[in-house]
């Protein structure tokens, strides 16, 4: 006999590992990891997927939650007991060190959720058990980083995608928040800020210098996207300022200032740079 909640995850799995992390039904439109953790008995891995908060930084938040269940879901049990997992967010896959918060930290985690969305609440509110925050770091490893792409070309446009994707996410919350700055909200912004920051930084110093090696007429194309990564960072400087004042609409005009030029800066570069990318 098959087990349904197994065939179901097993689906989002497919899906998510087939459309870089895009996926329908109940999870479309959300922030969605998938998490594999090592069997606390078996010693087997097991992969689920999971929502996610950013919280800055080389770290993300899952929340144990279970739906409100009287028991912590199997994944977490497993990390507890082996704390090294693999991460893959439809774009990247890495390892990670899962550290449950504790006290205060913990508190703050799970209030900033609960801000961004309700849900949280209710599913503390339907269990005794105290709902764990986990935050999974990083592991730095040396080399590039592990892109889901078959190719130097497809790995730029699924990067470029998944800052799309996050923008937009941004954008929506900004719409249905109302008159505050939740801090989630603001957190997912500067997460995005810097993702953002760290992705030019690598072009400068590494593609953009290996382009121009091979490819001398490329130079006119990569000044402009110098150029325009100056300006980029420019209106994300602005926006930082307008998260410190805390003024929603200043933050909605930046948020939709950095849209625009992004997105055109982003489908440029995409159409100079993957034919010389995927033809090297």
């Amino acid at each position: 006999m098959t087990n349904p909640f197994h065939d179901f995850n097993q689906q989002i799995i497919d899906e998510f590992r087939a459309n870089n992390g895009r996926v329908g039904g109940p999870f479309e439109g959300g922030r969605l990891i998938l998490l594999t953790t090592t069997g606390a008995r078996t010693g087997t891995p097991h992969t689920n997927p999971v929502g996610y908060l950013p919280d800055g930084g080389d770290r993300i938040l899952v929340i144990a939650s279970a739906g409100g269940s009287p028991r912590h879901p199997d994944w977490y049990r497993n990390l507890v007991a082996h704390p090294q997992v693999t991460v893959e967010s439809g774009v990247f896959t890495y390892e990670a060190e899962a550290v449950v918060l504790t006290g205060e930290e913990r508190d703050r985690a799970f209030a900033r959720a609960v801000e961004a969305d309700r849900g949280w609440a209710a599913y503390q509110e339907k269990t005794d058990r105290i709902i764990p925050v986990v935050a999974l770091h990083e592991i730095a490893r040396p080399g590039p980083p592990n892109i889901n792409a078959s190719s130097p070309g497809e790995a730029i446009k699924v990067v470029h995608d998944a800052f799309r994707r996050e923008l937009a996410l941004i954008r929506k919350e900004m719409a249905t928040g109302g008159s505050t700055l939740a801090a989630q909200l603001r957190v997912n912004c500067l997460t995005f800020c810097q993702g953002l920051h760290n992705h030019h930084t690598g072009e400068d110093l590494a593609m953009f210098p290996f382009l121009a090696d091979r490819h001398p007429e490329a130079a006119p194309a990569l000044d402009r996207l110098r150029a325009e990564h100056e300006r980029i960072a420019a209106l994300v400087e602005e926006l930082r300022e307008a998260l410190a004042g805390q003024s929603p609409a200043s933050v909605r005009t930046e948020v939709d200032r950095l849209t625009t030029e992004l997105e055109a800066h982003l489908t440029y570069e995409e159409e100079q740079l993957i034919p010389l990318l995927d033809g090297v």
